[in-house]
């Protein structure tokens, strides 16, 4: 059985997590997860972070709708970040757009990829 406790946290117990499309593979957003979020992942299958600004699990989608299913939760090779392959609903990111990663910069000036959804 996997331990969660034998990830390589920082100093204030979290590691960063990609949250990936399993459909398509569109990167979707990065939060952060601690030893207990990473837990509670996998055991309700339903992505659950750790929040630094209000210091509190959040369980995604579970106040906005906008769920994310855990198909499969991978760590890379040293064990400091994640990748959650999730099945979204709805938008991703709290500005109601599917991805956290809308805004391009390559072409100098940013410029905004994609709208708000909802």
């Amino acid at each position: 059985m996997f331990d969660p406790q034998t990830l390589k946290y920082d100093a204030n117990g979290l590691l960063p997590v990609i949250a990936q499309c399993a459909e398509n593979g569109e990167v979707l957003m990065l939060a952060w997860m601690n030893a207990e979020a990473v837990s509670q992942t996998l055991a309700k299958r339903k992505v659950t972070y750790w929040s630094r600004s209000r210091q509190a699990f959040w369980i995604k989608g579970e106040t906005s709708g906008h769920a994310q299913a855990l198909v499969d939760l991978r760590y890379d090779c040293d064990q400091d970040c994640l990748l959650a392959l999730v099945l979204q609903e709805g938008p991703a990111c709290h500005t109601n757009r599917r991805s956290c990663f809308y805004t391009s910069v390559i072409m100098g000036a940013p410029r905004e990829l994609s709208k708000p959804i909802v």
